[in-house]
């Protein structure tokens, strides 16, 4: 469908990548992955027809159609919402039109006519041609769309200029998705989403009848629509089969065998030289001393490029906050006529690590500027806990920075005890190296800004941190260094991401918001999920409250005890095997969950120590693979034994 063949491009004296080969095809569900400054976009651009190699040959196969989302710099204006969608469908409408017109023809003309003949041949193409392309549902179409990213029924009539950077590129998405080109090419598509509608976008991509290439810094994103990554890497396009999580696996691989064979070959090169220079004079070793050097001069060097610094940051630990650290009772918000929250409770204890979830507009941002003090409650009452010390990072926080001073000593003057060398590590993992440490702030753009404002945080924490969108304008890179040093913070976190792999490693509750309450899961958002999708802690809830209901009956007071019904000695045992502990129903369910996942783990390790069993590589290997699989079945075993016990127990707790 499309290919590169020896490709290769230069940005001003740097060479991007050459000798490049790739070829697309029509099922093509890739991701494009590489440092920064590697030449993903500029990649992305040079198959998207707007950008042209230095070197080399593309070829694309004639007719093929390709969509090409930016990650920013789109803007739309003149139309609706809904007409601007259904643009992408001109030549369809086109198409109906005149299909209306024949259909009127046809019932004019003489049927023996040739003109006749000509309209019904045009006819039936068109009318096939509208039922293979679902032409007759064009409306339908745009709302699925529209309504799958996050745009209410009453914003498909306002005009598309109304809108925010963020917005006017879902549109622009959406207008992509609606085409169907044969290869959508999408830069970041994941940038102006919130969860649900990535949750949406992961969905419609896996049905999507054509290929399509991103460029994301979601690992779980990727991990769940590509099936094969090419990587820019030392000058080159490398191919990897699998998604983002079996890339990361074979890249850790195939760098162990590159630095094998660099070794393999130094030894070599140092052989030869030794030879060379040992018995460079002696004319009886001259005819080998001159078949070494050519050995030598044939040698294609391998080299090892430098790998980005892996970076491990630690937050200096704050000082301890109290148990509770913040507690929130009926508590609202309005802002005039709108109620944004309307009847919120909850508790935050010592330790918690929060992930803040709900549709955009649901009041998420609201609830963590109540938290930091920033807003004030219309009702209900919200407290901190004792010596809670809150610090707030926003998602507009660079307002707040000092635009005349230069990075390097803003951050210096918050963190007075870190080394320089430390802190310009820290900033280097947040996209800005080299001079860009001595730039004033104001120069910074409103992302990259962001980006210094939260490791300036980083480094001089509260013991209550509250983070609204950290992960926007973060690589990967930077992501991984947030997420190891909140993991490893001792204080207290509630955060807002669109990030399901950043929320699944860190957070250890989940609070929804949505209509104006709050609803608290455990666990991560994975468990939350499951949750929502009709896990077992429905059923315990419900079956808590018939409990609950069973036990406040038995506990009521009786009029008299002559009225009362003295219980014989059989029916005593019965009366208290109902009177069962809710919250010990709960705690048996969650067990039950977190079981049902660990076998889920052992059942697939099994899996794969029995496939490796079937490849032998050494006796000590074999052996360890042995042993593996005996300690795997014995996890199983008593896994599957604590299982059922939990089970039976539940259910004879429910037939009572």
């Amino acid at each position: 469908m499309l290919q590169l063949a020896d490709a290769g491009k230069r940005f001003g004296p740097k060479l991007l990548f050459e000798h490049a080969n790739w070829l697309i095809t029509p099922d093509e569900r890739t991701a494009l992955v590489g440092a920064n400054g590697t030449g993903k976009s500029t990649l992305m651009k040079i198959l998207a027809g707007l950008d042209g190699l230095d070197y080399g040959t593309v070829q694309r196969a004639k007719g093929m159609t390709i969509g090409y989302l930016p990650q920013d710099g789109l803007a739309l204006s003149g139309r609706s919402v809904f007409e601007e969608c259904l643009s992408v469908f001109d030549e369809l409408r086109g198409m109906e039109a005149e299909f209306q017109q024949l259909s009127h023809s046809l019932a004019e003309l003489d049927h023996n006519s040739a003109e006749y003949a000509a309209a019904a041949d045009r006819f039936s193409h068109i009318e096939g041609r509208l039922r293979a392309l679902d032409g007759y549902a064009l409306d339908a179409q745009v709302g699925t769309v529209l309504t799958g990213l996050g745009f209410a029924k009453t914003d498909w009539a306002r005009q598309t200029q109304e809108f925010s950077g963020g917005w006017q590129m879902r549109i622009a998405l959406a207008k992509l998705l609606l085409a169907r080109p044969d290869l959508l090419l999408l830069d970041e598509p994941t940038n102006h989403l919130d969860l649900e509608t990535r949750n949406w976008l992961e969905n419609y991509l896996k049905s999507y009848p054509n290929g399509y290439i991103l460029i994301s810094h979601d690992r779980y994103f990727l991990d769940v629509t590509v099936n094969k990554v090419i990587e820019v890497w030392n000058k080159s396009l490398h191919t990897y089969h699998g998604n983002y999580e079996k890339y990361l696996q074979q890249k850790t691989e195939r760098r162990a065998q590159l630095e094998a064979a660099y070794r393999n070959q130094r030894e070599h090169i140092e052989h030869l030289e030794a030879f060379i220079n040992r018995f460079r004079y002696q004319a009886t070793k001259a005819k080998q001393v001159q078949s070494r050097i050519k050995e030598l001069d044939k040698i294609v060097r391998i080299e090892i490029p430098e790998e980005e610094p892996i970076i491990h940051f630690t937050f200096p630990q704050p000082p301890a906050s109290g148990r509770t650290v913040a507690e929130a009772t009926h508590l609202k918000k309005s802002y005039g006529p709108k109620e944004v929250l309307t009847d919120v409770n909850f508790t935050i204890e010592r330790g918690d690590r929060i992930a803040l979830v709900g549709v955009n507009g649901a009041g998420k941002s609201t609830l963590v500027r109540l938290l930091s003090g920033e807003d004030q409650p219309t009702g209900g009452t919200l407290k901190l806990g004792h010596n809670v010390l809150a610090e707030y990072f926003a998602q507009d926080q660079y307002k707040v920075l000092d635009h005349n001073a230069r990075m390097l000593d803003d951050i210096s003057r918050t963190a007075p005890k870190v080394p320089e060398t430390e802190l310009r590590s820290l900033l280097g993992c947040f996209l800005f190296s080299g001079d860009d440490v001595f730039k004033p702030l104001g120069v910074l753009s409103g992302g990259e800004r962001n980006r210094y404002a939260l490791a300036r945080i980083l480094v001089s924490p509260a013991n209550f941190l509250l983070l609204d969108e950290p992960t926007n304008h973060l690589d990967l890179r930077a992501k991984d260094v947030l997420l190891e040093a909140i993991q490893s913070f001792t204080g207290t976190v509630l955060f807002v991401s669109h990030d399901r792999y950043f929320i699944d490693k860190l957070a250890t509750r989940v609070f929804e918001v949505e209509n104006g309450t709050l609803q608290v899961y455990p666990g991560n958002y994975e468990d939350y999920m499951w949750r929502k999708e009709g896990g077992p802690e429905a059923v315990a809830a419900s079956l808590a409250g018939d409990l609950d209901a069973k036990a406040k009956s038995a506990a009521a007071p009786e009029a008299t005890p002559e009225d009362a019904p003295q219980p014989d000695a059989e029916a005593r045992p019965a009366e208290k095997s109902r009177r069962v502990n809710p919250i010990k129903l709960r705690q048996m369910e969650e067990r039950v969950f977190e079981i049902e996942n660990e076998m889920q783990r052992v059942e697939a390790s099994l899996a794969e120590a029995e496939s490796a069993l079937g490849v032998f590589v050494s006796i000590e290997e074999t052996k360890r693979v042995t042993a593996e699989l005996a300690s795997l079945r014995d996890q199983q075993t008593a896994l599957t034994a604590e299982w059922e016990g939990l089970v039976m127990q539940l259910e004879e707790a429910s037939a009572v």
